[in-house]
């Protein structure tokens, strides 16, 4: 039987979970176990064990596994945690310490990581975080231009996010394209409903849209991005709102679902079909920050040799990578519209023959990241 991992994925109200065996690269089972605290699941103990329920049915129970590890995506790993690292109750402690710096992440994957403990008890628990891959980016892109002594003690810096997103897609790019990862230059768009961006020389990011929370960047599903901080003062002063009024608007009533009523791309689609202007302005307002970025890294960059699209967004819907690149051929990018509106759904190029900058979509595979971290931690 060949070893496999179990990936959990611990959200507020949600629960993913994948067994992969990571020398074949097989997903041998998947999904998600959602509404907890809402529904018949009371808690993460009862939706771990549901999990369990579910990978029997499909005659993938844990015991019928040769599991070797469990690995946690676990979202903000801070100044210190960059690394894939066995859990020990110290590490949940340090994790616990960090919630602040992801109020929304890190408490629902520290239930998830107690429990699977609890449950799993003789397997070795593997942490990944989210941050990992930005750990050393240039001080010039992680550091913010504030007091400096009050950045140092409240360890307030850019730390990215999605990092095993952007790590895994950025070698899958080369891979695609036969050269050197140390060669290329690359923007990679992880277009999710949160959606984060990278710039990437040799395998190591120099910039990325992300910062000391999930929140900044891109405009997102339900996260408004890059704001005016000043926004936040004067909705204290002037509206009157508390700091956790304020906190709750900008991650769960902003981006897309803030200013056009959807998440779901698709309905925003059909909506901007009907004639709806505020599904029109919400996508107008996501594809203007997109190219912002864009921009922003081939200038940093010096131009680009490749820009990739991944995530549920980017892997999926056309529209949005058309309008994302449009009008750039004198950058040297330009789409081929058969290609990019084709229906293949694995790695390919949507780039003409004559773009200079290549552009790909490849399907992200955090799972399998995970995976590979887990087994990789326990062989060495």
């Amino acid at each position: 039987m060949a070893r496999s991992v179990l990936v959990l994925n611990s959200g507020s109200s949600s629960l993913k979970y994948a067994v992969i065996e990571p020398d074949s690269e097989t997903m041998v089972v998947d999904g998600i176990v959602e509404r907890i605290g809402e529904g018949e699941v009371r808690d993460h103990a009862e939706a771990l064990q549901t999990a369990f329920g579910q990978m029997a049915e499909a005659g993938r129970g844990p015991d019928a596994l040769d599991l070797v590890a469990v690995g946690h995506r676990v979202v903000h790993g801070g100044p210190d945690l960059y690394e894939p690292t066995l859990v020990d109750d110290a590490l949940v402690a340090r994790i616990d310490e960090l919630s602040p710096l992801a109020p929304l992440h890190n408490p629902p994957a520290l239930l998830g990581i107690k429990e699977a403990r609890k449950a799993l008890p003789d397997l070795p628990h593997v942490a990944v975080f989210d941050t990992a891959f930005f750990h050393d980016l240039p001080a010039a892109a992680a550091t913010y231009a504030i007091d400096r002594d009050i950045a140092e003690q409240w360890h307030i810096r850019r730390y990215g996010f999605h990092g095993t997103s952007h790590q895994y897609v950025s070698e899958q790019a080369a891979a695609f394209l036969g050269v050197p990862l140390d060669s290329v230059r690359q923007i990679v768009l992880h277009l999710g409903n949160g959606a984060s961006a990278s710039a990437i020389v040799g395998g190591r990011p120099v910039d990325t849209s992300m910062g000391l929370t999930p929140m900044e960047g891109l405009v997102m599903g339900t996260r408004s991005g890059d704001i005016d901080p000043g926004l936040m003062f004067y909705l204290w002063r002037t509206a009157k709102m508390t700091v956790e009024d304020i906190e709750e608007m900008l991650n769960r009533r902003s981006g897309v679902r803030g200013l056009g009523g959807e998440v779901d791309f698709r309905m925003l689609h059909q909506r901007i079909e009907s004639g709806d202007a505020s599904a029109q302005l919400a996508y107008d307002v996501y594809i203007h920050r997109l190219r912002k970025y864009i921009g922003a890294y081939l200038a940093l960059l010096g131009g680009a040799d490749v820009i990739t699209f991944t995530a549920g967004v980017g892997e999926n819907d056309a529209a949005v990578r058309r309008d994302a690149l449009s009008g750039m051929a004198p950058l040297g990018i330009e789409l081929d519209e058969v290609l990019n509106t084709g229906p293949d759904k694995k790695a390919r190029r949507i780039s003409a023959d004559r773009s200079p900058t290549t552009v790909l979509v490849v399907p992200t595979d955090e799972e399998l990241a995970i995976a590979r971290a887990c087994t990789n931690l326990i062989e060495h």
